[in-house]
């Protein structure tokens, strides 16, 4: 199912990644954002994760107000066949997030918390990863609207 939520390019960008900038809706709609591990599942779903997750203030946000964003980016090598070098590039999700618990958290297993948000995707972006799409592109996701 990855494959039809995530390009092969974003994909790949994803798994070499393990830092995202999570946004979150808090009380009187003022954003919320943090930088959370987070793990690509095969079903193309997102796990959010961190130490003591659930006594957080996102995960308190998500739980009441589900839609969130998130955005893994970086700067693109300055190496050859790099796409747009000396550039950041990265993807962001638009989704629904849903409380869940794990057997394994996404990163860091001896200190992350098993309680994660699961990301639904339902839009996509994604700008410098793909040289055949350099300047990225940006879809609507229905597999997973709820």
């Amino acid at each position: 199912m990855c494959g039809m939520i995530f390009t092969v390019a974003e994909r790949r960008y994803l798994e070499s990644q393990q830092l995202c900038r999570f946004a979150t809706i808090g009380p009187g709609g003022v954003p919320h954002v943090r930088p959370l591990g987070f793990r690509l599942n095969p079903d193309g779903t997102i796990d959010i994760g961190g130490p003591n997750h659930r006594a957080t203030q996102r995960f308190r946000n998500a739980v009441v107000r589900p839609d969130v964003a998130l955005v893994v980016d970086d700067m693109t090598p300055d190496e050859p066949g790099a796409v747009k070098p000396g550039m950041g590039r990265g993807v962001e999700v638009r989704g629904h997030a849903e409380a869940v618990v794990v057997d394994e958290p996404p990163v860091n297993p001896e200190w992350f918390s098993h309680d994660v948000l699961r990301v639904y995707p339902r839009r996509v972006l994604s700008w410098h990863i793909d040289p055949a799409i350099p300047d990225g592109e940006a879809r609507d996701i229905d597999e997973f609207v709820r």
